[in-house]
């Protein structure tokens, strides 16, 4: 291209104009999300559709994800065919964002993993839930009545490098544990806390070997509130309270994030 044709907006770039572009907006959308209703933290597919029924309810809402990537284990669909499939309670969520899905045999329906998980960001963001990822939660904060009141904040990087960083906080009524098998912010309040969680004996049990029936069933029907403030929905529902996995299908894990929205509703 002939340099004397290219408009006069095209060229002349500033590198550190670029640069403060992107440091003053981040900024501020941080420090506006420093005080929230609800923070999710995980966002794979449960986390993601929490994250989506909370903002349309105009539930001001910020999700953490420790990863580069939002989506969690759905990306790869079962081992990494990247399919996944939703029984008919799930179809309807699947609809309701716009993610094509075919009918396998009667109640087993197929969907694109790569399209429900874009689908899913996409809808969560839209609806106004704010998502930051590469943040990892290391701990929690209490505040009166031993209630949960937010969360404590570090790059992903300085966990995985072990680096002595001071973190940073913020507050939120309620905290979502949507980070899956590992229920690592129930596990961290009942390693800190001595009243324990809303278990049978306390604490995070650990999830039980595959059987999705039940674990889909079970996971649906557990959702609750562990901890003053602190929700959990997804996976990590299904490990603390010591229930089955369920494998490559998300019905389960789609509805289990719309029911621990309409709950954090209903508590807020």
């Amino acid at each position: 291209m002939n340099p004397e044709n290219v408009q006069q907006d095209e060229v002349g770039l500033d590198e550190t104009i670029i640069t403060k572009a992107i440091v003053e907006n981040y900024t501020r959308d941080f420090l506006e999300y420093t005080d929230v209703d609800v923070a999710i933290v995980g966002g794979g597919p449960s986390g993601l559709a929490a994250g989506y029924y909370l903002g349309k309810a105009g539930v001001k809402t910020a999700l953490f994800e420790r990863k580069l990537s939002i989506g969690g284990g759905m990306w790869g669909g079962g081992m990494m065919f990247n399919k996944i499939v939703v029984q008919t309670l799930g179809k309807e969520i699947l609809d309701e964002f716009g993610i094509t899905a075919s009918e396998y045999q009667k109640g087993y329906y197929v969907a694109d993993s790569i399209e429900a998980v874009s689908a899913l960001c996409n809808k969560c963001v839209k609806a106004g839930t704010k998502v930051f990822n590469l943040i990892t939660a290391e701990d929690v904060m209490i505040r009166e009545q031993d209630r949960i009141s937010g969360l404590v904040l570090n790059w992903s990087t300085v966990d995985m490098a072990k680096l002595h960083v001071d973190p940073v906080t913020i507050k939120s009524r309620l905290v979502i544990d949507a980070t899956g098998h590992d229920a690592e912010i129930c596990r961290l309040v009942e390693r800190k806390l001595a009243t324990g969680l809303d278990t049978e004996k306390g604490n995070v049990i650990g999830e039980k070997p595959m059987w999705a029936e039940i674990a889909e069933r079970e996971l649906i029907a557990n959702i609750r509130e562990f901890y003053p403030g602190l929700l959990a929905t997804g996976m990590a529902v299904n490990a603390i309270l010591g229930l089955p996995r369920m494998g490559p299908i998300f019905g389960g894990m789609l509805m289990s994030g719309k029911k621990v929205a309409e709950l954090a509703v209903k508590l807020l």
